[in-house]
């Protein structure tokens, strides 16, 4: 599977003597663990109350991504520090006692980097980084730092009980907008077959240079970055033994529906 040739550029062509001899690279795929406290399911059910704290979560990995109790905002956590994007577009690091309902972490180790395309907008790179994988049947870890032309993110805001579940309670949520900015794209990337366990596709969070603000990603537009990507071949998953999750329906018909409204919101 190539390039489509609508996304061919200078750039993407002088990359591509790179992707050729990443082709071999299944070989070189090295056992590597994902740590996941939930299920996406869950948070779609309105389970945003969570039995791990920060720091237990910090215990398992220094990169990932999430949410917190109530669904406070937005997690990123880079180079072991917990940032918390809030629903006013700002951020601020996480105390370690708080809790949260849903979260993905591993300890970043890139086995892939290359330079990102000029001029891309998400759906264009997310197909140039299929390119790279050495196969779509596992996760992947991945970090995208640079700058960028644009990035617009949404940010929710934190709920009270009876919490509603995750479609509605995004209704509301707030967006915005930053240019010209320089940050961190982090997230995963999770193969379909693994849908509702996780989101599947990429499920990336942002988070500027000076660490001040953020959210979820829904679209951007690379200046200059580097792409890094880190294998998974292992999942350990945490299931929470809460009352909330084991009367959870965590199976609903619409699942492509509920995961379209929360993630991409177009």
């Amino acid at each position: 599977m190539g390039i489509p040739y609508a996304l061919l550029t200078p750039n993407t062509l002088a990359l591509r003597a790179t992707i050729a001899d990443m082709a071999d690279q299944a070989d070189s795929v090295q056992r590597h663990t994902i740590f996941q406290n939930s299920l996406m399911t869950a948070l779609l059910d309105g389970i945003y109350d969570g039995e791990l704290t920060i720091g237990d979560i910090l215990s398992h990995g220094n990169f990932g991504l999430g949410t917190f109790d109530a669904l406070d905002g937005e997690m990123l956590i880079l180079d072991g520090v917990c940032h918390q994007l809030t629903s006013d577009g700002k951020a601020r690091v996480a105390d370690l006692d708080q809790r949260t309902p849903f979260t993905v972490v591993t300890n970043f180790v890139p086995r892939i980097r290359v330079d990102a395309p000029h001029g891309m907008v998400r759906a264009e790179l997310s197909s140039f980084i299929d390119q790279l994988e050495p196969s779509a049947n596992y996760f992947y870890a991945v970090k995208i730092t640079g700058r960028f032309s644009e990035v617009v993110v949404r940010t929710v805001s934190k709920q009270s009980k009876p919490y509603p579940p995750m479609s509605e309670a995004v209704g509301d949520d707030a967006e915005h907008r930053f240019t010209d900015v320089n940050g961190v794209i982090g997230g995963f990337r999770t193969p379909a077959y693994a849908k509702g366990i996780g989101v599947p596709g990429c499920h990336v969070h942002f988070i500027n240079d000076a660490h001040t603000s953020g959210g979820h990603v829904l679209d951007y537009t690379v200046d200059e970055a580097v792409i890094e990507l880190c294998p998974g071949t292992d999942m350990a998953l945490h299931l929470p033994v809460t009352t909330a999750f084991q009367e959870g329906e965590l199976a609903p018909e619409d699942l492509d529906k509920q995961l379209h409204t929360t993630e991409v919101k177009d």
